[in-house]
């Protein structure tokens, strides 16, 4: 029996995949179309799409543990939807699902509002589940990197209520401890939520700091304008995104999104090790160009 690893070619999915082959774990990696991405030696790629009920049935055919990753897509409720209940006609007790934190505050925010229905159907029907609620990936940092080394301005709107940004390889480290921790149980596990977070409690001032700390140069924050935020978004990708991505933004500058208390000891505990810092994560993406 094996592990199914969904959105096994994204940021997440892809060091997920391999710190379990890594681990010496039977994997599968769902791919819409082979040989996308070169998986480690011994992984299985298997062909499908979370929307194609055939092709999901074969994909969860001889699986015992799954982890879902859905992709921010207008149809992102549907596909968690139906590969959960697929996952549950298979007879699979096994299941990480990647989430996002504060899920149930975050309620206009239509990717955070279709995660929490996600939770909601896990919840309701006792699905032996850990779900993972990370904070905002640093990794989305790479996306203004130029224009804060060339402009001297972090153009993020975090603003001040703080924001625990997490390191996507720390949250891949989580995913595959739980997920090795319920394919190697004896029985399913109860179901279990987990909020992932980075070590630090961020602003747009701080973070902009770190920055600076990190170039040796004067680095400011852009300010709080949502309205201009999704019109550079609108720019760059679908209107719908950038309005979702505006949302959110409005959501951190109101209530922020830092994990309870313990939170950051638990997950250091998880893996043995401490968390990645964001200024860490800055001289290495400086260091990278």
């Amino acid at each position: 029996m094996s592990i199914l690893v969904t959105g096994a070619t994204g940021t997440v999915g892809s060091l997920v995949v391999q710190r379990l082959a890594e681990a010496g774990a039977d994997v599968k990696a769902l791919v819409r179309q082979q040989r996308k991405l070169s998986f480690p030696a011994g992984v299985a790629e298997v062909v499908g799409d979370l929307t194609d009920v055939p092709s999901m049935r074969a994909a969860l055919s001889s699986v015992r543990t799954l982890f879902l990753l859905n992709a921010v897509t207008p149809d992102e409720v549907t596909q968690a939807l139906v590969a959960l209940n697929l996952a549950r006609e298979a007879g699979i007790e096994r299941i990480v699902y990647l989430s996002v934190i504060h899920a149930d505050k975050y309620t206009n925010v239509p990717h955070f509002a279709g995660k929490h229905t996600v939770e909601r159907m896990i919840e309701s029907l006792d699905v032996a589940a850990t779900i993972l609620r990370p904070a905002y990936f640093m990794q989305n940092e790479r996306t203004i990197q130029q224009v804060i080394q060339n402009h001297g301005v972090y153009p993020m709107p975090i603003g001040s209520a703080g924001v625990a940004m997490v390191d996507g390889r720390d949250i891949a480290d989580i995913a595959v401890a739980e997920l090795l921790r319920r394919d190697s149980a004896p029985a399913p596990l109860s179901r279990m939520t987990l909020d992932v977070v980075g070590p630090h409690v961020l602003t747009g001032v701080s973070a902009a700091a770190i920055w600076a700390t990190a170039t040796g140069r004067e680095v400011s924050y852009g300010g709080d304008d949502v309205a201009a935020f999704e019109a550079q978004m609108a720019s760059l990708g679908p209107s719908w995104l950038a309005y979702d991505m505006r949302l959110m933004m409005a959501g951190i500058q109101n209530l922020g999104m830092r994990g309870a208390d313990g939170t950051v000891e638990r997950l250091e505990a998880m893996l043995g090790r401490p968390l990645r810092s964001y200024a860490d994560f800055v001289t290495e993406a400086i260091g990278a160009g």
